[in-house]
């Protein structure tokens, strides 16, 4: 008998109810597990809906409204990746995916694809609530105070970023990034010619504690490289620094 994919429910911590309930797609084709989830999630402050093919996950991604989307690798009608690689070409919506537990494979491609984060099958349902926290936590979307004060628009070379908004423009044009993708590259910004340990990003941007096992933030900087490409003058935007980490090169003329 396989073992449960999500924990018990037992001694589960209520929350104070929030004004504004993150709201949760979850595509997955165990049913049980979908209703499981999306009780104890309801106890964390999520409201969920639940679709149980990758069509259906499609469609009501597409449709838009929702937080966070939480998508399995294995659907009946299809692959979640190929649910995702349709989601990413209109949304930034952050999407966690679910993945066999070591299978490197699948995680390593979600990460291409443009997934925020995974969490492996078996998962423990605390484990889930707090990537699903940590990923809405990124994203600013349901922040608990209100800045007093609009953030400073961030300007490098050919680069706006705006934090409220959460939008960056390139020569005026609006580039699509995922909420990862838009901290990794808010961070590089401010600190622009300055270089920036994997230590650091990994805590500040994916709000994980760091492993040197861990590999996500490469495959984000390399999704990140690839939508920035190359500065005017063809030099890198993004420099590996060798056995330390990474530095947003100011431009040159």
């Amino acid at each position: 008998m396989q073992a449960s994919p999500i924990a018990s429910m037992e001694d589960t911590a209520m929350r104070v109810p929030n004004s504004t309930r993150p709201t949760l797609l979850l595509i997955d084709d165990d049913r049980e597990l979908c209703d499981l989830v999306s009780r104890y999630l309801a106890t964390e402050g999520f409201d969920s809906t639940a679709v149980h093919t990758g069509g259906e996950g499609e469609r009501a991604a597409l449709a838009g409204g929702f937080d966070l989307i939480v998508l399995d690798v294995m659907l009946p009608d299809c692959k979640g990746f190929d649910v995702l690689r349709e989601i990413r070409k209109s949304l930034t919506t952050p999407v966690l995916m679910l993945t066999a537990k070591g299978d490197s494979f699948d995680r390593i491609l979600g990460l291409e694809l443009g997934a925020d984060d995974y969490v492996p099958k078996p998962f423990n349902s605390r484990e889930l609530s707090a990537r699903i926290s940590a990923i809405l936590r990124r994203s600013e979307r349901h922040s608990l105070s209100i800045a007093s004060q609009r953030p400073a628009t961030v300007k490098v070379g050919d680069l706006e970023l705006d934090p409220s908004g959460r939008a960056v423009t390139m020569e005026g044009q609006e580039l699509k990034l995922t909420s990862a993708e838009f901290d990794l590259l808010r961070l590089f910004l401010e600190s622009a010619g300055e270089v920036l340990s994997r230590e650091m990003l990994v805590e500040q941007v994916l709000d994980k504690k760091y492993s040197p096992f861990e590999r996500s933030i490469e495959f984000h900087i390399s999704n990140l490289r690839r939508k920035l490409g190359p500065q005017k003058n063809g030099r890198e935007r993004i420099r590996s620094v060798r056995g330390t980490g990474y530095l947003y090169a100011w431009p040159k003329a």
